[in-house]
């Protein structure tokens, strides 16, 4: 399934999109994508409906976050090698995790805005991981099977709060806007292999990344069980997995967001996003 909330910001409503891409209305069915529809009773539930039955939205609404009220937005540094290389970074030995603030959270399509003096803002495409169920101390072997499904990630930085301010990659990551999620939730019964999925970021027309998840340091089964052993995950919380090469930061000479430029990014199987760069406002 391809869970979905769309409308104004704050007003979402739960849909889905059916089998011919048409956006279905959910909320005669559920409330809200929350943490009880994305466990595998939840999902089930879901699967068993008559998709024909339900409301038709007509129109191109604004499409959301693809799920309600995550708890935590983890994410997972430097876990491709060719962009460890590009940034002029080791290899790690272990999985790099940091945090994005849930406030950075918007939808595929919101605009995104450079925070206020920022000088090296940037992109990177990522396959994110949304938690199904709780999750601790989790085998690799039984890892996917708390994943309630996936999701593309914009996991914008900017590289001067990231790298030139300390050692805490939080403070470049956390930014109004910082989180683009969505379009939609892919369930994981849909997703089969997530490390043979296509990726790619066009900045302004132009393709800018290039990459697979089968080149992941740290498949999605080793960062859940990984990370599950230094905090309790729970449904709603998403990993994001980090980036293939072909960020601004690795551009000679590089290139950083500004404002009026465009960003198209796509999985294989996940949609695609696209967002336009503002300049910073208080409002």
């Amino acid at each position: 399934m391809k869970l979905v909330r769309y409308g104004r910001p704050g007003k979402e409503k739960p849909g889905l999109i059916d089998c011919e891409n048409k956006l279905r209305d959910l909320s005669g069915v559920v409330t809200d994508i929350t943490a009880e529809v994305l466990c595998d009773k939840g999902l089930a539930k879901l699967a068993k409906l008559d998709w024909a039955k339900l409301p038709l939205v007509r129109g191109k609404p604004r499409f959301g976050v693809p799920l309600a009220q995550v708890g935590k937005f983890i994410a997972i540094g430097l876990n491709y090698s060719d962009h460890a290389a590009e940034a002029g970074m080791a290899e790690p030995k272990e999985p790099i995790v940091f945090m994005k603030a849930t406030s950075c959270l918007s939808g595929p399509d919101d605009p995104v805005m450079l925070p206020k003096g920022s000088k090296k803002t940037d992109w990177e495409v990522e396959l994110g991981v949304v938690i199904g169920s709780v999750t601790r101390y989790v085998t690799e072997k039984d890892a996917l099977s708390h994943v309630a499904g996936y999701c593309i990630v914009n996991d914008l930085s900017e590289r001067a709060y990231q790298l030139e301010m300390g050692t805490q990659w939080d403070k470049g990551k956390g930014c109004d806007t910082f989180g683009p999620v969505g379009p939609w939730l892919v369930t994981r019964d849909e997703i089969a292999q997530p490390q043979k999925l296509a990726m790619w970021l066009d900045l302004n027309g132009q393709r800018a990344q290039t990459g697979n998840t089968k080149t992941m340091i740290f498949k999605v089964a080793k960062i859940v069980s990984y990370v599950s052993r230094f905090m309790t995950l729970m449904p709603g919380d998403i990993i994001t997995t980090g980036t293939p090469p072909g960020v601004g930061m690795g551009m000679k000479p590089q290139r950083f967001l500004k404002a009026g430029d465009t960003m198209q990014l796509g999985i294989e199987g996940l949609g695609v996003q696209q967002q336009t760069v503002v300049a910073y406002s208080k409002d």
